[in-house]
């Protein structure tokens, strides 16, 4: 009977460190429309039209805004990583162009790999009457709260966007 007394610690050990096996992991996030290579042998250059590819692969994901002719096709796997940030394991884009009459002109595949880095830029947009100081960034919005989204003008006058009140600008764009 001792042996018993001596593996439960043990036992109740393993079953604390289980959760972090591979085993617990979690499972793949499939997006987007995947395109199978059998897909697009079925579309042949000069004789498929739109309504052929739109029938054979569904809508397309997007369009481009200044070619509304060619349709992209994004399919990407992504898991979960540490953090609970989603990485994208793996990435398939296929472009399907038309002519101008809506005959298929050309299919390309791109994968992750053709993935062009893009980094962000590190200046900061210059804002009007300088910058604020941590006191004004603490407290500057307090009171300027309204639950009906704009701000209410007692002075008669028209009211005015809530993005834009006090900012300087004229857009109301709040950028």
């Amino acid at each position: 009977m001792r042996p018993a007394k001596l593996t439960t610690p043990f036992l109740f050990a393993a079953m604390l460190a289980l959760p972090g096996c591979a085993v617990f992991s979690d499972a793949p996030h499939y997006r987007g429309i995947a395109v199978s290579q059998h897909d697009i042998k079925e579309l042949t250059p000069g004789l498929s039209r739109q309504d052929d590819v739109e029938a054979l692969l569904g809508p397309p994901t997007f369009t481009p805004q200044f070619n509304p002719n060619d349709w992209v096709y994004v399919a990407q796997v992504t898991k979960m990583r540490i953090g609970r940030t989603e990485g994208v394991k793996s990435q398939n884009v296929v472009i399907v162009a038309f002519n101008s009459d809506g005959t298929l002109k050309s299919v390309t595949e791109k994968n992750y790999k053709d993935a062009i880095p893009v980094s962000m830029e590190q200046h900061k947009t210059p804002v009007p009457g300088g910058s604020a100081g941590f006191i004004q960034q603490l407290v500057g919005g307090v009171g300027s709260y309204n639950p009906l989204g704009a701000a209410q003008d007692t002075s008669g006058g028209a009211s005015t966007s809530g993005a834009n009140v006090g900012g300087g600008g004229s857009s109301g764009t709040g950028f």
